[in-house]
């Protein structure tokens, strides 16, 4: 019997009322789940609803309808006191890492905060798991006493990932976490990521736009289009066979190095702005898009089924 996935996601929604009879449908029935020790890729163009969906499922945003499961039990609509809890075994990376560090406080007690808030450890056992945090992320014990403007992105990043880290949670939800960063950074703060969860068991939902990164790090992935999952797949085989004309355009658009291949290839390039989420098409909403568009795609809007062993596809071509 199969285990049951750490975290269940189910028909998620998360709208946005943003005047008179108008709303903003951010995440529109997005359904996936990710097993113990997995890390899943949730990919898509600015705008997809792709940070809104991890901020729904920490509890950030009030979801509208659907459900996340943690464990087998439901983490929707949380009181005060339970999503204090939820915290400890859910936290997240968020993409700007200044932005998300407090200036005014030094390092040890941006990281020390949770510890305080949970009651985890106090005097010198708590300065003793700081100055470890600190040293797991690649970072010196004299960094505690220094304030966030005294370091380089990429070290405000590893401050980030200690304090999410200070609580000991199951599941990281990285949000962009490299795409603030210089590129000479970025496969540091992804490696850094992949050690912890070997060490840890760690479970990701790593969200970012750079499908060359989400590849390396992925175990499986999910593509999203204006608020909606189109297909998720284990990472090698949607690498490998992409079925969604949406992906297949997002993927003939990462360069390869051998300059041979990259000749021969045909680039996908998808003709039209992306619609707006407030007034999206009628039926499937990539089909103003879409060079393989048919009749039935204005009206009927495609389920996402599954066409082979954990491969699912929202489309009518399948």
């Amino acid at each position: 019997m199969a285990a049951e996935p750490l975290l269940q996601v189910q028909n998620l929604k998360k709208y946005f009322n943003i005047g008179p009879g108008r709303v903003l449908k951010a995440v529109d029935n997005v359904t996936f789940h990710i097993n113990k020790g997995e890390v899943m890729g949730l990919v898509g163009e600015s705008g997809c609803g792709k940070t809104t969906c991890g901020r729904t499922i920490i509890g950030l945003y009030e979801s509208s309808g659907g459900s996340v499961k943690l464990k087998g039990k439901e983490i929707t609509g949380l009181s005060t006191t339970e999503q204090r809890e939820l915290s400890k075994q859910v936290q997240m990376i968020f993409q700007d890492p200044y932005a998300s560090l407090n200036p005014r406080m030094t390092v040890g007690d941006i990281i020390g905060e949770a510890i305080d808030i949970h009651n985890l450890a106090q005097g010198k056992e708590r300065m003793d798991r700081i100055y470890y945090l600190l040293d797991t992320v690649g970072l010196n014990k004299e960094h505690a006493s220094r304030f966030p403007h005294e370091f380089s992105g990429g070290q405000r990043q590893r401050i980030g990932i200690a304090r999410a880290l200070a609580v000991d949670p199951s599941v990281l939800i990285a949000d962009e976490p490299i795409s603030a960063l210089d590129v000479s950074i970025q496969a540091q703060v992804v490696n850094l990521l992949e050690k912890l969860k070997e060490e840890r068991g760690l479970t990701y939902l790593f969200i970012a736009h750079d499908l060359s990164m989400v590849k390396h790090i992925s175990d499986k992935v999910g593509v999203m289009y204006l608020g909606k999952l189109v297909e998720t797949a284990p990472s090698a085989v949607l690498y490998a066979k992409p079925m969604h004309p949406y992906t297949e355009a997002l993927l003939s658009a990462i360069p390869i190095a051998d300059p041979e291949v990259e000749r021969a290839r045909r680039r996908i390039v998808l003709e039209g702005d992306v619609p707006s989420p407030v007034n999206p098409p009628s039926g499937c909403r990539f089909r103003t898009r879409c060079s393989k568009v048919m009749d039935k795609c204005a009206h009927e809007d495609p389920k996402l089924t599954e066409v082979s062993p954990n491969h699912y596809v929202s489309c009518h071509l399948y």
